[in-house]
Formats: structure tokens, C-alpha cells, sequence
């Protein structure tokens, strides 16, 4: 063995092994017993370099072991005991991702090992398949992991959140029903279960997360004028998704008549459900009272739609209802200011970014108003 300064381990040649060893001693145990860490290298400088790295663990209070410790395993962990109170939804949306994008392609590799160009690369492969936002989404899934591993030293630094993320393929562009549409959706879906629904969400712009978590203490049709308080929403805390999205909505005439059907509806769905019925308050809900799920209410809208001419199903979600009840406002001269509170964002910038294709450009303005005191 080389004769190093004390503390600063040793190299020596393995003549089975034909390798070169370096030791260095990490500690100790509970008995007073010296915790050595051992490296090999095929040359003396290989070995070298493998014992700065151990010093170097060794200074940092790197956890014995955690050369082995693979992304796999930092994942399985971060899921298992760094999602907090996290909705189940959200959960099971991580696990989703991590299980198809991050393990396959980087569960077996050494934590220690992983480099920021690798990570771009595995980013640059996602990148021909996902869209820019699910992508951003993985990466936070790997670069949450990583950081929960540095927390418990189990890794020095997190190269996730030195590497760049690319653009991805872009997303399906969201639009919005025609007023003709408009008419065909409210009058066509009509025997549909969720045609109450539908009436709502179109004529108040309500989010689908703030209609499925409406209650009937919060509508209140014989006031006037009739009126929703959107104050819920199904997210785990129950709040809106931003404080200027609590708001209090007056009701179309057509929103009251369906929110009386949908009374309605409901007892006689708690009549026929007799003893599985349970009660929660809600306002739309299934069969037997509980809450509706997201996949639930875009299967249903689906549905519905299949019964208006002209309108391929498969090509809507109930979110782009919010997009055609901004689109109708805008056609009809609603200020831009109005729009963003009626559909809770906390200004007009968000409204603008959101549901730039379905807004009447401003610009047209002063043409128009040109035209009518000075055209011929």
C-alpha cells in the first residue's frame, strides 16, 4: 500500500484481480469498528480518481451505499413518500408518467452516475412524442426526485435542473363552438343526462373542476336575480383554482329552467337508488348521488354530442364549452374586462393568453367605429 497522509486512504495492486484498489476509511460502526469504501480502476490513475471521489463523499456526508443507488429507485421513493397531501389525481398522474417516461429509459441508471447531456438526450427522445406541457411535467417528476435524494445525501448535485427542456409537439389546439353550434348543442342534447350540465357550463363559462363541486346551498334560483356562487372546486383543498376565481354568477333564464330539471332529475335518482343512495350535496352527480369524475364527464359529453348534426364528438372536451361562452361574449361586443371576471381570472392578460383564438380582435375597433362617422 502507498504510504498517504493520514486520513487520505491508499492505493495498492490486486494481482488476482489484476486491477489497482483504493480504500480510504469512512467511519466507524457502532462497536468502534473502522467503515472502509473501497474503488478499483484498470490503471493507477483510474484508481486515483476513484479515491478523490470517495474523500470527496466522504467530506460531503454522501450516505454509505449510494453508488448503487439507481433514478429508479429515487423515483419509486419520491412517489412513495414526496407527494404530501397531494389530490389522488394528481398521484396517480405522476405515477402514470413516471412508469411510461422516466423508468423504462432511465430506472437503471446510477444517480451518481447521471450527467445533464444525458438528460437532454432522454428529454430530445420525449420530446418526438409528448407535447411541450407533459413534457415540462416529466421533468419536474425526475427533478423532484433527484432533489429528495440530495436531500438525504444520497447524491451531491442535481444535473435534472441544469439541462434544457426542448420544445415538444404542440398540443391539440382548443376552439370553440359557432353560435349556430351553440344552438344545436343547447337544444339537440337535451335528452341526454348530462344536458343540465351542458346548459350551465355553456351559458356561465363555469370550469368543469368548479361544476363538479357545485352545491345546492350555493344556487339559489328564487333570488333575483337567480344566481350560482362558485366558491368550490374538486381540487384536494376544495377552493377555486385562484382567489378571483371565487365569484358569484347571475343566471340565464335557461340556466334556471335547467337547474329545476336537474332537481328534478336528482330525486328521482334518489328514488330509484333507494338504500345506495348517498348524499353529499351536489349538484351534478351520478346515479347514486357521488361525485362525478373528470373521465366520467367527458365520456357523457361525448355522448351528448353525438346527438347534434355536424358535430364530430371525438374532436370536443367539456372544457372547450368556458372557450365557446368567452367566443359568444366577445362576437357580441362584451369588453374584454368584463369576460375575464365573469370567467374568474385575476386580469385581462390571462384571459387574453388563455383564449387568444376565440377573442374578437380589438384592433377592429376603431375601424369600425371610423367607418360608421366618416364612410361613405
Amino acid at each position: 500500500m502507498n504510504r498517504r497522509a493520514n486520513g487520505d486512504g491508499g492505493l495498492s495492486w490486486d494481482q488476482r484481480r489484476q486491477r489497482w484498489i483504493a480504500a480510504t476509511t469512512v467511519g466507524y460502526d457502532g462497536r468502534g469498528k473502522r467503515i472502509v469504501r473501497r474503488g478499483s480502476g484498470r490503471t493507477k490513475t483510474e484508481a486515483k480518481a476513484k479515491l478523490r471521489a470517495l474523500l470527496r463523499d466522504r467530506d460531503d456526508g454522501v450516505v454509505l451505499g449510494a453508488e448503487g443507488y439507481t433514478v429508479g429507485q429515487a423515483v419509486d421513493d419520491w412517489l412513495a413518500f414526496g407527494m404530501g397531501k397531494r389530490a389522488e389525481s394528481t398521484v396517480r398522474k405522476y405515477r402514470l408518467l413516471c412508469s411510461k417516461h422516466i423508468i423504462p429509459l432511465l430506472g437503471a441508471r446510477k444517480l451518481r452516475e447521471l450527467t445533464a447531456p444525458e438528460v437532454e438526450r432522454w428529454l430530445a427522445r420525449l420530446a418526438k412524442s409528448l407535447s411541450t406541457d407533459t413534457l415540462h411535467r416529466v421533468h419536474a417528476c425526475l427533478d423532484r426526485s433527484v432533489k429528495r435524494a440530495m436531500a438525504r445525501d444520497l447524491v451531491r448535485r442535481n444535473v435534472v435542473e441544469l439541462a434544457e427542456i426542448p420544445t415538444g409537439r404542440p398540443g391539440r389546439q382548443s376552439k370553440s363552438l359557432t353560435p349556430e353550434q351553440v344552438d344545436g348543442v343547447l337544444i339537440k342534447t337535451a335528452p341526454n343526462r348530462l344536458h343540465n350540465y351542458i346548459v350551465v357550463s355553456l351559458l356561465t363559462g363555469g370550469r368543469t373542476e368548479e361544476l363538479r363541486a357545485l352545491r345546492w346551498d350555493h344556487v339559489h334560483l328564487d333570488a333575483a336575480p337567480p344566481h350560482i356562487e362558485v366558491w368550490r372546486s374538486v381540487r384536494a383543498d376544495g377552493d377555486t383554482k385562484t382567489r378571483r376565481s371565487r365569484r358569484t354568477l347571475a343566471l340565464p333564464a335557461r340556466c334556471v329552467d335547467a337547474l329545476k330539471k336537474q332537481r328534478a332529475q336528482q330525486l328521482a335518482d334518489r328514488l330509484s337508488a333507494g338504500d345506495r343512495w348517498q348524499e353529499n350535496g351536489l349538484v351534478f352527480a351520478t346515479s347514486v348521488g357521488t361525485k362525478m369524475l373528470a373521465g366520467n364527464v367527458r365520456r357523457d359529453f361525448r355522448r351528448a354530442l353525438a346527438l347534434v348534426p355536424g358535430i364530430d364528438p371525438s374532436m370536443w372536451t367539456p372544457r372547450e364549452l368556458r372557450h365557446s361562452f368567452v367566443s359568444v361574449l366577445s362576437d357580441a361586443g362584451v369588453p374584454l374586462e368584463e369576460i375575464s371576471q365573469l370567467v374568474g381570472h385575476s386580469g385581462t392578460t390571462v384571459t387574453e393568453l388563455v383564449y387568444r383564438h376565440q377573442l374578437k380582435p380589438v384592433i377592429q375597433t376603431g375601424a369600425t367605429v371610423m367607418d360608421r362617422l366618416f364612410g361613405a
